[in-house]
């Protein structure tokens, strides 16, 4: 063979983030020992492996067929060195969950993951549903755990635990001693909601898709604490899954609005490339994942061990 682990890993890494630069940086080369990494491979096979636009590199299709091996390649070897070094462990994982998985569940396998496996070492990366495939997808992260549906052909999705959201509102609202809402009532009322692109806004759009007159949106939020906050403070009303509500609904500070003309019921997913190596740590985590939703039909009934 005549190219190099080295020339490998600067190619994964220039991919990663299209730039030498930055691939560079994670390398922790300096960017002309990345550029003649990159330019002695490609030259060594007459080949491109990248479509050049100023600074920017973009995989161009041989690129794009050899990426999932390369990461491949050097996931093995990694895992190689680890076992002649005497280190246990999976290594590195690059884990990515959208907001409510994140902020309530992802935390605590990460936890319980690196207790189990102190060698190893994981990063975390929170964002919406979107951000989450599109990361999946190009190689960025290992695995997704995301609320919103996935359609892209080149990711695996696989189910984890039902779900379900729920409108809710302050105690003192008006809503909130009623029985049941209508659909029409809904619509009179200002909403604090999450921004396009997050599986929350997708599920709630999709419920509403027979709903004639839009929402009055007074408020589009990245964070599902930010709209709890701005719900009791008596702003509007909002719909978050009922795993973020669960303590402020024990408190009192937050209450349920039933809403029977509503389907609010999704699943959280496994997802992850299709061309990607599957590793031990992968499997590990996701069996960890597993575990923790073991016996429940949804996700607010885990056990108040595993969320305090």
């Amino acid at each position: 063979m005549r190219f190099t682990l080295r020339q490998i890993g600067v190619f994964v890494a220039v991919a990663r983030h299209e730039s030498v630069s930055r691939a560079a940086e994670e390398l922790s080369l300096s960017q002309s020992a990345t550029s003649t990494a990159l330019g002695e491979l490609e030259r060594q096979y007459d080949t491109q492996l990248f479509d050049r636009f100023g600074k920017t590199l973009r995989l161009n299709e041989l690129g794009q067929a050899l990426l999932p091996q390369a990461v491949e390649l050097i996931e093995r070897a990694a895992a190689i060195e680890s076992g002649l070094e005497g280190h246990a462990g999976y290594g590195k994982l690059q884990i990515g969950a959208t907001l409510t998985i994140g902020n309530y569940l992802a935390t605590l396998i990460v936890a319980d993951f690196l207790t189990r496996h102190p060698e190893s070492s994981v990063h975390l990366k929170v964002h919406n549903t979107a951000t989450i495939v599109d990361q999946v997808a190009r190689h960025e992260l290992d695995l997704g755990l995301v609320e919103g549906s996935c359609r892209h052909p080149e990711l695996i999705v696989e189910p984890w635990v039902a779900d379900e959201l729920v409108v809710f509102c302050a105690p003192g609202h008006p809503l909130a001693k009623k029985a049941s809402v209508t659909l029409a009532e809904l619509a009179d009322e200002s909403w604090i909601v999450r921004e396009p692109g997050s599986g929350t806004r997708e599920t709630l759009d999709q419920a509403l898709r027979h709903q004639h007159s839009p929402l009055k949106v007074r408020l589009e939020l990245e964070h599902t604490e930010a709209i709890k906050r701005a719900v009791e403070f008596g702003l509007g009303i909002g719909c978050i899954s009922r795993l973020a509500l669960r303590e402020a609904f024990r408190r009192g500070s937050l209450v349920a609005i039933q809403t029977p003309e509503l389907d609010l019921q999704r699943h959280f997913h496994f997802l992850w490339h299709r061309r990607k190596f599957q590793t031990a740590g992968m499997r590990e985590f996701i069996g960890l994942c597993r575990a923790m939703t073991a016996g429940v039909e949804r996700s607010d009934q885990i056990e108040w061990s595993f969320i305090p």
